[in-house]
């Protein structure tokens, strides 16, 4: 089944220049800015500029180029943030939701990438 994809959504618009956003990193393919509601000091969102859903829309369909560039930005992010251990930094978690049961808000695939704190269990084990 393929993916219809919300040009609406709030991600669209913030591409669009619609909706100001707090840059951290953009580049031909992505863009990363601040989460306008954080939940952890570091709260960075990566999207690709491409109409893509979620992860495995991206993953199956975008270019060999937007795949490597939403890479590299993710990897920056966390340089210029931080909280790479190989660069300091105490570490971080991404976070990338999908469908009903990953509770995605935006159908625009999105990379949450926190960090600056410890961050706790991401599931609370099952049992």
């Amino acid at each position: 089944m393929a993916y219809a994809y919300d040009d609406t959504n709030i991600f669209a618009r913030i591409l669009r220049g619609e909706i100001p956003n707090k840059t951290v990193l953009e580049t031909e393919h992505t863009l990363a800015f601040h989460d306008i509601g954080p939940q952890a000091p570091v709260h960075v969102l990566v999207i690709p500029k491409g109409r893509y859903v979620n992860f495995d829309h991206f993953a199956s369909e975008a270019t060999a180029e937007e795949l490597a560039d939403f890479t590299r930005v993710a990897g920056e992010v966390c340089r210029i943030t931080g909280v790479g251990p190989g660069n300091g930094g105490a570490g971080y978690r991404t976070i990338s939701n999908a469908g009903t049961d990953g509770v995605q808000e935006v159908p625009h695939y999105h990379l949450h990438i926190l960090g600056g704190r410890v961050l706790g269990r991401m599931l609370a084990k099952m049992g």
